[in-house]
Order: C-alpha cells, then structure tokens, then sequence
C-alpha cells in the first residue's frame, strides 16, 4: 500500500480541471438519466442543461449534441484505446489483431470500473433503442477506425495499400461489439470485470469463425417429416 509521501507520477488536476470535470460527469449522468426515463428526442437540451444547472455554451464546450453526451461512456473508452495503442509496448512478432485487443483489454482498465460500467451498460442499452444514437455510435466507430489505423500505419512502418490492418481493426470491433451486446444482456447489473470476461470471449471466437465451414445439415430432405 503507498504511503502519504510516496510520490505521484500522474499530477494532481487542477480546481478548474476538477470542477470540468464534474460538470462533465453531472451532463452524463443526468442525461443517462432522462434519456432512459423517457424518449430521447423529449428531452430538450434545454432542459438538459436546466437539469444540471449549467448554460448551453457550457454544455457545448464538453459536447457537440446530445448523442455525444449519451454515448460519452463508450466514446471515453475508445479515445482511451488510440492512447494504448499509440504508446503500449509490443512484444516482439506479436500480431496486429492481438496488439488491437491487448489496446481495447488494456483501455478498459484505465476506466472508472464502477461508475464507468453502470454508465456505459446505460448508453448500451439507450443506443439499442434509439436509432439517432445508433447512428452516432456508427460514425463515431468511422473515426475511430480511420484514427486507428493511422497510429498503426505510423507506428509499425504498415504499407498505405495493405488491407489487413484494416480488416484486423473491422474484426476487433466486430467482436467488442458481440462481447459488448453480451455484456449488457446478462442479468442484474454487470460489472466491468464481466465486461472484460465477455469481450476475451468474442475474442477468443474469432479464429473458429473464420475457418467456419459451411457444411449441409445431414438428412436436409427429411426435414419437416414425410407425408
């Protein structure tokens, strides 16, 4: 356990960094909040931002709409994932897709693993109802890939016309997404280390899947019995 005087390698924020910062999580959490009381699009923003007791040229300095403010869990941790993947060592002849999946295991450690989880099982869940939240959610992925596979691009000297990086980048968040709906099924409310559980689970079906084989089903003919 440290001490009081050990030293701290991460500075301490500043009042005005602690006081965004709240604010940014109050915007979040009441959003969350009346997102999945009620319809999203009955929420104004102005009543957002009433909620939370801040004006809206606050609200837009932390946000550009309301579908970022519901799905700030998510999009937190994929920013945190760009990170991983810009500075996370890498062991030697260790595969792309496998440097993609210790970034994303990686970046979900560095999230708050209590209220991080419940607010994220909460946009999960808004975002599978709500088509203009699903839309974002696309885009939002777009930009990620596209950022993702600059750092890989930059970072591993990969030649501009490879395909690979990118289909190993679609795969990974074909799978977190599949670990992610799993996640957010289960019953009571899931932690973060279920999370992790299900995601390595998505992870670990992606080589069977793509040597899958399409073979008939025996007895085809007999199926729906004879006359």
């Amino acid at each position: 356990m440290a001490t009081d005087s050990a030293p701290s390698s991460v500075p301490r924020p500043t009042l005005r960094e602690r006081k965004k910062q709240r604010t940014r999580e109050a915007l979040v959490d009441t959003a969350l909040r009346l997102f999945t009381q009620r319809d999203f699009d009955s929420v104004t923003l102005d009543e957002l931002c009433d909620r939370v007791e801040v004006s809206k040229r606050t609200f837009f300095r932390t946000f550009a709409s309301k579908e970022e403010v519901a799905m700030a869990p998510y999009e937190d941790m994929w920013r945190a994932f760009i990170d991983e993947l810009e500075s996370r060592p890498v062991a030697a002849e260790c595969s792309i897709l496998q440097v993609l999946q210790d970034a994303v295991l990686a970046a979900m450690r560095t999230m708050d693993t209590g209220e991080w989880a419940h607010r994220l099982l909460s946009c999960t869940r808004l975002a599978g109802r709500t088509p203009a939240i699903e839309a974002h959610c696309l885009y939002f992925c777009g930009v990620t890939v596209r950022a993702a596979l600059d750092v890989l691009h930059r970072r591993f000297g990969l030649a501009p016309h490879d395909l690979r990086p990118r289909l190993a980048l679609d795969v990974l968040v074909a799978a977190f997404h599949l670990g992610l709906e799993t996640w957010a099924d289960r019953p009571r409310d899931p932690t973060a280390e279920h999370l992790a559980t299900d995601t390595l689970a998505a992870f670990a079906a992606i080589p069977g899947s793509l040597t899958l084989t399409a073979a008939a089903p025996a007895n085809r003919a007999q199926v729906g019995g004879s006359t």
